[in-house]
């Protein structure tokens, strides 16, 4: 399979049989022979809704896949012991580990997703759903690495489309989603079985959709956009948005979760979280654990511990047919709290203990970890953020000493998504290191932590407008 990716350049010639729709999910060029053959079926000869399912599946590689993990071993909650994932996890990151995210975003969330909006104009509901889709994958991409193509792509005229500034597609990525709402607000709902996030249902896509925007908001500082988009966003977890792994023991592993999958397959002992910052923190018996008299996190630790040895070993958070976040309840009001905190400490308070009586009815735990006894989330009270208060042990005013246990809830709720690498650069970027958990650099040898994931290695090589990425340690736009 050819490796060249040019945005969507490598997409345009491409007829698809029925049997190749899934190749759509792969980013990778279907072979010549299948062009050539004037009896195949073309994209004209499909159903438009088969390929929802495509750039579902494409966009849960890019959200809960390799760069995921990556991100999760630059952010303290995984450590890579040996092989690969050691030497990534000591920065030895090459630009050939963001090909598949970048094709899975490209070529098999975007190609599908215009194609929808081209074939099917007036299907409001598709048209809604793959716009969302749309932005979430690239929204990903130019948080996670910085300018990116967008303007330019699928363009027939253009073949090396330009990297456009990253504030630039975040604002026009919420401009995408606007559209987004306005197309589900008039469509009705239908079940989907292609649509494998929300079974047809619009409520939960406008719901996602306004938790992307306030996300991207959250990204440019705006905490005020945040807040007001957070407002609108998904308001319970039955509004989450996840890879849903199929329940069938008999499917194969890739519709498994697909951190499970790795370790089930070639990868077993390689990655892990055991001596982690995020284990240390749950854990009472360590040093540095959260918990306090309010908090109880013995149940959230053994959920988010991971048994890297085997993969059948696992019953929570990496369980086979655990379900993975894209965007969800968690970060939705997480985003509140933290926003109308920055404007109003009581009101930031009250959306965190919101936050709290969700986590102290089993929130964030599967069945095998929701055992009342071992977690406790009592409601805090102002008195717990005044200095010297349970919260606020060094003094710091009780704005920041909230927002720091808001940050750092958003680090423990965020666990396998990534958000807790997106509000570590963003915090220190602002100049508020202190409100940012504190976990260590991978090495002795390293000096600060990572800025950003790099470019593919595909693009750069077959784009000729590619700049020269800048490596690890670059700033992006909003992270400065």
């Amino acid at each position: 399979m050819k490796k060249t990716i040019k945005g969507l350049k490598t997409m345009k010639k491409i007829l698809i049989p029925l049997t190749a729709i899934a190749l759509l999910t792969t980013g990778c060029d279907v072979d010549k022979s299948i062009n050539d053959n004037p009896n195949d079926i073309t994209l004209a000869d499909v159903d438009p809704k088969l390929f929802l399912n495509g750039a579902q599946l494409a966009n849960a590689i890019v959200q809960v896949s390799h760069i995921n993990r990556i991100c999760g071993m630059y952010s303290g909650q995984l450590i890579g012991y040996t092989s690969l994932y050691s030497n990534i996890y000591g920065y030895a990151l090459s630009t050939v580990e963001t090909n598949g995210e970048w094709n899975s975003a490209y070529i098999g969330v975007i190609t599908n997703a215009r194609h929808i909006q081209s074939a099917a104009p007036n299907d409001k509901l598709l048209v809604g759903i793959s716009k969302v889709l749309e932005a979430n994958a690239i929204g990903t991409l130019a948080l996670l690495t910085g300018d990116v193509p967008y303007s330019e792509i699928g363009n027939s005229e253009i073949s090396d489309p330009k990297f456009d500034a990253q504030i630039e597609v975040l604002a026009s990525l919420s401009t995408l989603l606007d559209g987004a709402i306005s197309d589900l607000s008039g469509a009705t709902s239908r079940k989907e079985s292609f649509d494998i996030y929300f079974n047809g249902d619009k409520d939960k896509w406008i719901a996602a959709a306004y938790t992307l925007k306030a996300r991207y908001a959250l990204a440019n500082k705006d905490y005020t956009g945040a807040f007001a988009a957070a407002g609108n966003g998904i308001s319970s977890s039955a509004g989450d948005m996840m890879y849903i792994p199929r329940g069938d023991a008999a499917i194969n592993a890739g519709d498994k979760n697909l951190f499970y999958t790795i370790i089930a397959g070639s990868r077993a002992g390689d990655l892990g979280n055991d001596g982690s910052f995020l284990l240390a923190i749950l854990d009472s018996s360590n040093a540095l654990y959260r918990g306090n008299a309010k908090t109880n996190e013995t149940a959230r630790h053994g959920y988010y511990t991971i048994d890297e040895s085997s993969a059948s070993g696992n019953t929570g958070v990496i369980e086979q047919f655990e379900p993975q976040p894209i965007a969800t309840y968690s970060e939705n009001q997480l985003i509140k709290a933290e926003a109308s905190a920055r404007s109003g400490f009581g009101t930031g308070l009250s959306a965190l203990n919101e936050y709290r009586a969700w986590l102290a009815g089993g929130g964030r735990l599967n069945a095998a970890f929701d055992v009342a006894a071992d977690y406790k989330y009592a409601a805090y009270k102002q008195k717990d953020f005044e200095s010297g208060g349970m919260e606020n042990a060094d003094g710091l005013t009780k704005k920041d000493a909230l927002l720091r246990e808001i940050i750092e809830e958003r680090y423990v709720s965020g666990f396998g998504s990534y958000m807790p690498f997106n509000d570590h650069r963003r915090l220190r970027g602002a100049g508020e290191s202190d409100l940012v958990p504190p976990f260590p650099l991978n090495t002795v040898g390293a000096t600060q932590h990572v800025e950003r994931m790099q470019w593919s290695q595909g693009e750069i090589s077959s784009n000729e407008n590619a700049p020269t990425d800048p490596g690890l340690y670059a700033k992006t736009a909003v992270n400065k």
